[in-house]
């Protein structure tokens, strides 16, 4: 899938004439029984959960376990078989505050695109399609490249960049649509420990500006040790916590089953088991 088609995809219900207003006192995310079925069969099954303004949250669990599904429920992309996603007090359809970065594998990398170009995508909620960006919008994106330090490459084409500078550029096309709530898929898989803790610092920035980040993971390590709370899900949501409450042994024995050994260490449990680094394998 090109670039353009994912953005499009991922975006296609930002209509600027549209605009929800945010409800006052409403949680940012409120998940109620969400469910989504395939012919195929039940990716999502009653899941509910809230998010605050400015938490950082991942979900953990093993492939197949519906993360990529469920953010794009959240996103509005994908609707719910039964129950209902509400951003601000109402559904996700014309929020143009929720941004979603798509995992690095489902897009097409040879599409002829400069790294300014992608970010200013970020722009169509504002601007609406075909509409060429005023001044102001060249400086939200070029704010949105200096935050993820990619200023020096902003004419660069987008199949000349490495893993974390891919990633770099979807955070920045998120913070030009002015985004208040950030889904990322699998935003860290293939990535060096360089890069990683790169987005990592990005992440600190976005606290600082009280976006909400959602994040799939398969690192439960990773997940333990730099997130406010942790939803546990296999289809269902098993946990929602703190992570020494979500990762629980008996919570993760019940999502990973016969693919998850515990380790007993003198800091206590180590799981060993589903982190693939192949991204998520759910419906797209």
């Amino acid at each position: 899938m090109t670039i353009f088609k994912e953005f499009q995809k991922t975006s296609q219900h930002l209509n600027p004439r549209q605009r929800q207003a945010h409800e006052v006192n409403a949680p940012i995310l409120r998940a109620e029984s969400v469910s989504v079925r395939y012919e195929s069969g039940t990716a999502l099954e009653d899941v509910s959960f809230e998010l605050n303004a400015g938490e950082r949250i991942a979900i953990v669990g093993p492939n197949g376990a519906g993360k990529s599904t469920l953010l794009k429920a959240i996103s509005g992309v994908q609707m719910p078989t039964s129950g209902q996603v509400q951003i601000f007090g109402h559904n996700p359809d014309g929020h143009i505050c929720i941004a979603y970065v798509p995992q690095r594998s489902q897009v097409d990398w040879s599409f002829p695109v400069t790294v300014a170009d992608v970010v200013m995508m970020g722009r169509v909620g504002q601007l609406g399609l075909f509409r060429n960006p005023r001044p102001k919008d060249w400086k939200i994106v070029n704010q949105a490249l200096d935050v993820v330090n990619l200023t020096q490459l902003a004419k660069r084409q987008i199949d000349q960049l490495s893993g974390g500078q891919q990633q770099r550029m979807f955070i920045a096309r998120a913070l030009a649509q002015e985004a208040e709530l950030m889904l990322m898929d699998e935003p860290l898989t293939g990535l060096d420990v360089t890069s990683q803790e790169d987005i990592f610092n990005i992440m600190d920035e976005l606290r600082q500006r009280d976006v909400t980040v959602l994040v799939s993971l398969h690192d439960l390590k990773m997940a333990s040790e730099r997130f406010d709370r942790v939803i546990l899900l296999n289809k269902r949501m098993l946990a929602i916590g703190p992570a020494e409450v979500a990762l629980h042994p008996d919570n993760l024995l019940a999502a990973y089953g016969g693919h998850l050994h515990l380790v007993p260490t003198d800091n206590g449990m180590l799981a060993l088991g589903d982190t693939c680094c192949e991204g998520e394998h759910d419906h797209v």
